[in-house]
């Protein structure tokens, strides 16, 4: 269960398990819940494994494992990658450095192989690690009008920036901390962080005091997250090399060593990857699927040039704001053909190469694939 399953429910949400737990699939209208998000304000539960890092050498431990710099100024976080000997990332997370612990935040099914893994390696180290999940409530504010929504029901303290730092304040009686994101829905962002127990409070207001906030789950969130080509853990970066996917925000090349920064650094010096992550629009009349929308190609679809095929699918969503289907893909990183096909079921449909972000929002995802040529 969500910590809020019942005002979940109130909303008409169905749910799904994502990595281990429950979250919100959607309230019934995934595609007005897009909308909304674009054009004002929406609200959504998170779904993350929490692992809190203390002792007086944290910051230097979590450091040493990771591929950014951990900020050891209490209000900062990072975007950072755990990477394998070959240069696969393990996972993603968010580092926050919250005074006296860090506080990581990861995909759910995350947690307990990082805390089993990092537990492992603490010698004489002053660092004590702990699975904090199920302390913490965690809702995204995403829209163009998030600032205001934050701004609405925060008391104490404004809205913070610049990204990934954060603020500490009150929304009605409970206290709770404001992150600015890094924009993964390409929109403004915040994410309130509260006590578990006060999470039906916190949800309550930021669906209805102030500015409402459209309530919207994770179908959602994925589609929104494609069209502002975000690459996300469960689809495209587990065990894929972060020079592939362009994910620079995530990389300090100046930092000391860490597992598979070798790998990474050789893929830097030698200019660009053997892959790259791209957007393509999918045309052509693809046959209905049984639930009467438009068939999506697979992940693992494969992508052609002619009859090469030249790379493959990571997902395909229908874009409500485009109003067709779009996918994002890993193909040869020399690729510049324009009339690609993609399989669908035992179809062939024309598939065209496409700027990201699909559709530009109020911000720009500081994901977004970059390739230095």
């Amino acid at each position: 269960m969500t910590l809020v399953s019942d005002a979940h429910a109130d909303h008409g949400a169905t749910f799904r398990d994502r990595g281990g737990r429950e979250v919100v699939d959607n309230y019934g209208r995934p595609e007005s819940a897009a909308r909304a998000v674009r054009n004002v304000v929406g609200t959504i539960e998170m779904g993350y494994g929490v692992l809190a890092v203390t002792g007086e050498d944290r910051v230097e431990f979590v450091d040493n494992a990771v591929t950014n710099r951990v900020p050891a100024e209490d209000g900062k976080g990072c975007y950072a990658l755990l990477l394998d000997p070959q240069g696969g990332i393990e996972t993603d997370m968010y580092v926050y450095n919250a005074g006296e612990r860090l506080l990581v935040f990861t995909p759910p099914e995350r947690v307990e192989p990082l805390l089993e893994d990092w537990s492992s390696k603490v010698f004489i180290q002053d660092v004590a690690l702990r699975d904090a999940s199920a302390e913490f409530g965690v809702f995204g504010v995403h829209g163009p009008k998030a600032t205001e929504k934050v701004a609405s029901v925060l008391n104490h303290a404004g809205a913070p920036e610049p990204a990934l730092t954060f603020e500490r304040g009150t929304m009605v009686d409970a206290g709770v901390t404001v992150i600015a994101t890094d924009n993964p829905l390409g929109e403004d962002g915040y994410e309130v962080v509260c006590a578990a127990d006060d999470a039906g409070h916190v949800f309550d207001t930021l669906v209805n005091r102030g500015l409402n906030a459209a309530p919207f789950g994770y179908r959602t969130w994925d589609v929104l997250a494609t069209e502002a080509g975000t690459p996300l853990f469960e689809y495209e970066l587990e065990g894929t090399v972060p020079n592939v996917l362009g994910l620079r925000n995530a990389l300090d090349f100046e930092k000391g060593c860490y597992v598979g920064q070798e790998v990474v650094s050789r893929v830097e010096n030698q200019g660009r990857p053997s892959r790259r992550l791209v957007g393509l629009r999918l045309g052509g009349e693809p046959d209905a699927a049984a639930d009467g929308d438009a068939a999506l190609p697979d992940a693992d679809a494969a992508v052609f040039a002619g009859d090469a095929a030249v790379g493959e699918v990571t997902r395909a969503v229908e874009s409500p704001t485009l109003g067709e289907p779009i996918a994002l893909a890993l193909v040869e990183y020399d690729l510049d053909a324009t009339d690609l096909a993609v399989r669908v079921g035992g179809d062939d449909v024309s598939a065209h190469l496409s700027e990201l972000p699909f559709v530009d929002g109020s911000v720009r995802s500081a994901r977004l694939p970059r390739y230095d040529d």
